[in-house]
């Protein structure tokens, strides 16, 4: 391993500098002691005294007549001289009258050994070399900073024995991922139990869920736990500009890993490099296909029992190669899903360790609130609460900070320079108070835990919160459309009242025409196609992109009847408003005015509606 101490090395331009300014400095002050003058000064006498003694052998004179060069001396020790022409009639027939003399039109001056050298040599060789070393430098940012001319390197960060600082205490909320990867630490720990049953450790894991869901902590987790080096890339450092780089690294990879084993060697978003070979490439001399082609060869390679294991994380496993899931490759398929509601409320209480809290924090409370997080974004809940604590001037987190929180990841940041009119605030009050009575009068729609018309980052202008006491792993018919008619409540609270609608239902709509698609293309909720699959998900980890495989004339049906359920649960939603008209409107008052109401609150101004379905006396229209 390289000395970190080592001084830098010095740039190829400081030493070139260094060395012109050494040469100049010889040029100017130590050449010319050794070296004779090379051109000499003399009078105008002096040069008519030479003349006359028949020394000059070359004349020549500037174009303006001021200056005079000539030769004189010895044959083989000739000089240059120079003088001022003096205005003399007779000097032209005095050097013709010589026929030693030849006239010329330029006499070129002697130059300095160096200079020659210099002129000749350094520098257009100086210039080229230069050129090509910008362009070398350019090329290495391009492809990869410092170590980009290391072409088969591969750029992997090594984290030494005992040094990734995670443990299995550090994750939460994924107790399977945790006991399937137990194993592999149990193997580096005592590789010899597995070898003396005839047990081979599997060669590689698959980490694969959503976003954020803790699958590189839970690779740390395992080399922290084995107390094995660590070696981790993305999938990205493998694809290179130039083909044959990225199998190279690959090599270079599990070259390095052999060395240090027992080891762990993760890559991070595997589809980068691990993606079907389809075929479509002319000549199959892909750079990706290689990079592919060579870590499939690497996997098959090396002996499992020297104790390198190789983990790999994605969140996109549709799109793998098969060859790379197959047995013998990547073993084992972990999930790393999104976390239930005690996994939600143990991962609340690891990343709550490095915070200030106040007592009687309810965390249960928090994590019923926070349905479908990830882990990477109940950290960021516990981070906002403590960034909000410090805004608030408190020393230590408290519950409404956490609750402020939780809305701030739903629904973003509190606009408080948003000024709306009184006529919107008042519409904004009847929609958001329309959801929270459609779901109240519901026996199958969640609890409403808050109500609020305060305008927030995300652009909505309000927003009616429901929590599930506890987490739903499934969900009926009569659910779902009741989730419909609540998403519904709000346009038919503004129809209702005013007469008129808005286009602040957009993200209600759009919501209850997928729900309403989704049972009758996926879930089988249809009376008319019953159990059959109209549509396909792919990247399910990623939003799930939906396509649909069917006929268009299937299409149309399936369209009608979308629009027959979601019309069907907007006429039940403005049904139940009109039943209870003096109901939302105290409540809608009561929101309009304090801006901000709780579960309790709302349920409270609710107290004596009659049985869903009956009919209480109509409080007229305050618009």
């Amino acid at each position: 391993m390289a000395d970190k101490h080592q001084p830098p090395k010095r740039s190829l331009l400081y030493n070139a500098i260094i060395v012109f300014l050494v040469m100049m400095f010889l040029n100017a002050f130590i050449f010319p002691l050794f070296t004779r003058p090379q051109v000499t000064e003399v009078t105008y006498d002096a040069f008519l005294e030479m003349l006359d003694a028949n020394q000059v052998h070359e004349v020549a004179m500037d174009s303006a007549g001021s200056t005079i060069l000539f030769t004189a001396g010895e044959e083989g020790a000739q000089r240059i001289y120079r003088t001022g022409a003096w205005p003399d009639d007779d000097l032209t027939q005095r050097l013709l009258s010589h026929p030693e003399v030849s006239f010329e039109t330029e006499i070129i001056e002697e130059t300095s050994p160096l200079v020659n050298i210099l002129l000749g040599w350094v520098l257009p060789y100086g210039l080229i070399f230069g050129a090509g070393y910008l362009l070398m430098r350019n090329m290495q940012k391009r492809l990869g900073g410092e170590n980009a001319m290391n072409f088969g390197k591969a750029n992997a960060k090594i984290v030494g024995e005992e040094k990734t600082g995670v443990t299995f205490n550090d994750v939460a909320g994924e107790d399977e991922a945790k006991e399937a990867l137990t194993e592999i630490v149990n193997f580096l720990h005592d590789p010899q139990k597995y070898a003396e049953i005839g047990a081979k450790l599997p060669k590689g894991a698959l980490l694969v869920g959503p976003p954020g869901t803790g699958k590189t902590l839970l690779a740390k987790a395992v080399a922290g736990e084995a107390h094995v080096p660590f070696f981790s890339i993305s999938g990205s450092e493998f694809v290179q500009m130039f083909v044959g780089m990225g199998a190279a690294k690959v090599r270079d990879l599990f070259k390095q890993a052999a060395e240090k084993a027992p080891c762990i060697v993760f890559i991070d978003e595997i589809d980068t490099i691990g993606k079907k070979r389809d075929g479509g490439v002319i000549g199959g001399n892909d750079e990706r296909e290689q990079t592919l082609n060579q870590l499939l060869t690497e996997m098959d390679g090396f002996d499992a029992n020297k104790g390198v294991v190789i983990l790999a994380a994605t969140n996109r496993p549709d799109s793998l190669d098969p060859a790379l899931l197959r047995p013998g490759r990547f073993d084992r398929r972990i999930p790393v899903e999104l976390p239930d509601l005690a996994g939600r409320e143990a991962i609340l209480r690891v990343h709550a360790r490095q915070v200030k809290l106040e007592r009687h924090i309810d965390f249960t409370a928090i994590a019923r609130a926070t349905s479908g997080a990830s882990g990477a974004e109940l950290a960021n809940i516990i981070n906002e609460a403590a960034l909000r604590a410090v805004r608030e001037g408190r020393a230590a987190v408290a519950q409404s900070d956490l609750e402020e929180s939780v809305e701030t990841v739903i629904a973003g940041y509190q606009r408080k320079n948003a000024v709306l009119s009184e006529h919107e605030k008042r519409v904004v009050s009847y929609h958001e108070v329309g959801h929270a009575l459609v779901a109240a009068l519901q026996s199958n729609a969640a609890p409403v835990t808050k109500i609020t018309i305060v305008p927030r980052t995300s652009g909505a202008l309000g927003y009616t919160m429901q929590v599930d006491q506890d987490d739903k792993k499934l969900l009926t018919r009569e659910e779902l459309l009741s989730k419909i008619a609540v998403l519904t409540g709000g346009r038919a609270a503004e129809e209702v009242v005013f007469g008129s609608v808005t286009t602040g239902a957009s993200n209600d709509i759009e919501q209850a025409t997928k729900l309403a698609r989704a049972m009758i293309t996926r879930y089988g909720m249809s009376d008319e196609f019953g159990m059959v699959a109209m549509e396909t998900v792919s990247n399910q980890y990623l939003g799930g992109d939906t396509s649909l495989a069917c006929s268009p004339d299937t299409a149309t049906a399936i369209d009608r009847q979308v629009v027959e359920v979601v019309r069907a649960q907007h006429d039940k939603a403005v049904e139940l408003l009109k039943n209870n008209m003096a109901s939302l409107n105290r409540v809608a008052e009561y929101l309009y005015r304090e801006e901000t109401i709780t579960g309790e609150q709302f349920m409270s101004l609710l107290r004596g509606l009659p049985e869903p379905g009956a009919t209480s006396q109509d409080a007229g229209d305050p618009a």
